[in-house]
């Protein structure tokens, strides 16, 4: 047995809590443009977990009230004066359109795109849980970069 990494398709996958599940599904699916690939609701419909896709990228979500681990070592950004502990980074293809359709859905942009010094292009974004995602063309596996 192997302390490593399994053979997966992606090894590191974000969780972030929601009060509505529901409702960030349906916003996170038109406002960034993930796909849900699973859903799991209890007896009363209630979503208790999701996994949302993008590429080969996945987020997983679900109820901010309710789960063991949630309640125990998650909080909401609200809960920490509005900040976050971790920003989801997502590449994209093109900055700029990805910008343009998250303005077109109504979402808080708290970064409009810009040139970085390392030769990408990003902007970030606030969900309506708190969460912050940024968004931007630097693909780190495309170049190993150099040590400093």
């Amino acid at each position: 047995m192997s302390a490593g990494p399994k053979a997966t398709k992606v090894n590191v996958i974000s969780c972030m809590s929601y009060d509505d599940p529901e409702a960030a599904i349906a916003w996170l699916e038109e406002a960034f443009g993930f796909t849900p690939f699973a859903v799991y609701r209890d007896d009363s419909g209630a979503v208790m977990h999701a996994e949302l896709v993008f590429g080969n990228g996945m987020i997983m979500i679900g109820p901010s009230a309710k789960g063991a681990f949630s309640k125990r070592f998650m909080a909401m950004p609200r809960d920490c004066g509005n900040r976050c502990t971790q920003a989801v980074c997502v590449v994209v293809d093109d900055v700029d359109a990805h910008h343009a359709k998250a303005v077109a859905a109504g979402v808080e942009i708290v970064m409009n795109p810009e040139d970085q010094s390392y030769g990408a292009r990003s902007y970030a974004a606030r969900d309506p849980g708190g969460h912050v995602w940024s968004f931007g063309d630097y693909d780190p596996w495309a170049a190993k970069p150099s040590a400093s």
